[in-house]
């Protein structure tokens, strides 16, 4: 029968259920279909309704039931992205969204990004360092999460037909200063817009602030914010918007991402009391031979092997060297992994059988006698498969990032600099070679970011190996250290953070450091104010001031005092209980410009340390006012530096 012919009838040449759908969506529409319009339009639809669904979107419980249905936590996104929401409804327009490096925080952009959508935000713009391959990595997974409407490159909103006047848009831009200017001509009439800078610590703030002058690349982005636009930051270290005072973001509003209940962090790969779940090898820090990247590589090979014998199915991991930014040094760190890989490779080979022995030995000691054999049987059988990854620029279109990222080989090796250090998130990674140490003080937010063996590694986590020198290990646990306790006064919203440094730890490059607003060497730290009661005077006088600090965060709460302090002091005691000094408290009421509501003083509170505890480094002491509130002060007496943004105070 020809379509003419059906076409004429009136009757139904769909199943009866597209029919019922039909008419759900077109109740005022006849299923007749001879009746048509000179141009061919079906008569009767119902354009309002139409409007209505197309309008009664809800992104935001859609990418929720996206991950849910993955087999993924949620509660730690709907955390951000309600206290994200609740910030704005306050009036605040700049503030940041921090969480642990690798804990997930690109999904939580996407459905942070779906509940801007669903509230009204026409235009959103995402931020990216300058790197094709991880704007490429970011936008691809907005792209695949399905986010309405699709998230687009700027060059393609940059075509001069693309129209912005109406609808929404998703937009992915790289913080260099040609895109960037290329897209503030295309939002030159575009108000409100909300810009999502992910990394945000990293090109955005201004080096040249105590010069009065603004860097190229923030310039473009105040302009994109305007005088409307709002400013999320998004970062795992937050301390250099803060102490240089980007676009004026509140740190009194930041919003803390949580981490999830798989994830494995500072927590883990470096805990106070020092007892690891999983392999450290120290290094000496004087000697770089070759020979401990070639064991490490041995022990990667076993383990992957390992695992994959007491699997099911072979899984592919990945092992990172990180040992220098410099590109020549990163082919020089290619040829163990060959020469190891090659030799395997090759029976006959004349180093065959001196690595069969040292990989036998080494399977030995970590699975026992009778798994080895099969340990070394499967790598040599399997040893061909193999890649090995030099990333070396953020310019270098030629890099496999996915493979690197997601190993496409079973033994993946991924060597690089500075590129593997920010943003780039190494799924199924096994093992980290990290030498990659610093000549002068060690930037705390840089060797954060360093830390690509934070993420969903429950799984793995006793067959991970971080091999390392022991001096750069113990700067790079001081670097967390400093880092959670300055964070644990803003996780209560109670508080501005305060920064530490020492004489090898840097908090942020000194040229982003707003010197006319950041007060150094305060020497002291607050906590959360809590309610005063005298009866707390008599902890203060326990003979044993670590069980009278644990009794005082029984009294007041361990926001007000936290446990990391108290475990950071406990590990800090040169001097035996002695280092540890608890003083009467004080009224607040006696400092004249003083803050006496949130007890608080420009200055610091704490003055100069009497003589009452001459062998003490720690030292507590409350402060109170007369309407019952006070708030715990703590004091290090060494050669920490403390750094707090007073601009707000």
């Amino acid at each position: 029968m020809s379509s003419t012919k059906l076409l004429g009838r009136r009757q139904s040449f769909l199943p009866t259920s597209a029919a019922t759908n039909i008419a759900v969506f077109f109740p005022t529409a006849s299923l007749d279909c001879g009746k048509m319009g000179k141009r061919g339009r079906t008569l009767g639809v119902d354009i309002e309704h139409l409007r209505r669904i197309a309008s009664e979107r809800d992104r935001y419980e859609s990418q929720l039931d996206r991950l849910k249905r993955a087999g993924k936590q949620t509660t730690s996104i709907e955390a951000a992205v309600s206290s994200a929401t609740d910030t704005l409804a306050s009036g605040t327009r700049s503030f940041v969204v921090y969480g642990e490096p690798q804990s997930g925080k690109t999904e939580m952009m996407i459905c942070l990004t779906a509940k801007l959508l669903d509230d009204g935000h026409h235009v959103i713009i995402h931020l990216l360092n300058d790197s094709v391959q991880l704007l490429q990595q970011n936008l691809e997974r907005f792209q695949r999460s399905n986010l309405s409407p699709s998230a687009k490159n700027f060059s393609d909103v940059i075509d001069p037909d693309y129209s912005l006047k109406t609808g929404f848009h998703v937009i992915f831009c790289k913080k260099n200063a040609s895109d960037l200017a290329k897209l503030n001509q295309k939002m030159e009439r575009i108000a409100k817009k909300v810009i999502i800078d992910d990394e945000a610590d990293f090109a955005t703030p201004n080096a040249l602030i105590n010069k009065g002058d603004v860097t190229r690349i923030n310039a473009l982005i105040q302009k994109l914010i305007s005088d409307d636009g709002i400013y999320i930051g998004v970062t795992a270290t937050p301390a250099r918007l803060d102490l240089n005072n980007t676009f004026d973001n509140d740190n009194e509003k930041w919003v803390n991402f949580p981490p999830h209940g798989a994830y494995t962090g500072q927590d883990a790969f470096f805990p106070l009391d020092g007892n690891v779940d999983y392999s450290l090898r120290l290094l000496p820090d004087t000697d770089d031979s070759p020979k401990y990247l070639r064991e490490a590589i041995f022990r990667f090979l076993v383990r992957v092997a390992a695992l994959n014998l007491g699997s099911s199915a072979d899984e592919n991991y990945s092992m990172l060297i990180h040992t220098s930014g410099k590109k020549l040094d990163h082919k020089s760190d290619k040829k163990p992994v060959d020469d190891v890989m090659n030799a395997l490779s090759d029976v006959h080979s004349k180093k065959f059988e001196d690595y069969a022995h040292q990989i036998g030995r080494i399977a030995s000691s970590l699975y026992g006698d009778q798994q080895a054999e099969r340990i070394l049987g499967y790598i040599v059988r399997n040893s061909d498969q193999t890649t090995t990854i030099i990333m070396n620029s953020e310019r270098d279109k030629n890099v496999d990032f996915k493979s690197a990222t997601s190993p496409a080989a079973m033994f993946t090796f991924v060597i690089g600099g500075n590129i593997v250090s920010r943003g780039v998130t190494f799924d199924s990674l096994l093992s980290m070679f990290f030498t990659r140490d610093s000549k002068h003080k060690i930037q705390q937010d840089t060797y954060i970011q360093r830390a690509r063996m934070f993420g969903s590694r429950k799984k793995h986590l006793p067959h991970f190996e971080l091999t390392i020198p022991k001096q750069l290990y113990l700067d790079w646990h001081r670097c967390f250290v400093f880092h959670k306790l300055a964070l644990e006064a803003i996780k209560t919203k109670k508080g501005s953070p305060v920064w530490l440094a020492d004489q090898r730890i840097a908090a942020v490059a000194s040229s982003s450091i707003d010197k006319a607003n950041v007060m150094l060497d305060r020497g002291e730290m607050s906590f959360p104010i809590f309610d005063y009661s005298p009866d707390i005077e008599l902890i203060m006088q326990a003979n044993d001031p670590l069980e009278g600090l644990q009794r005082l965060q029984d009294k007041i709460g361990s926001d007000s005092l936290p446990s990391y302090l108290i475990e950071y002091v406990r590990r800090f005691l040169p001097n035996g209980a002695a280092s540890i000094g608890l003083h009467a408290s004080s009224t607040i009421e006696n400092m004249k410009d003083a803050d006496k509501e949130k007890i608080e003083r420009r200055k610091g509170v704490f003055g100069q340390v009497t003589r009452e505890h001459p062998n003490a480094i720690h030292h507590f002491k409350i402060f109170f006012n007369n309407r019952g509130k006070a708030r715990l002060i703590y004091k290090f007496s060494g050669n920490i530096t403390f750094m707090k943004n007073v601009k707000n105070a």
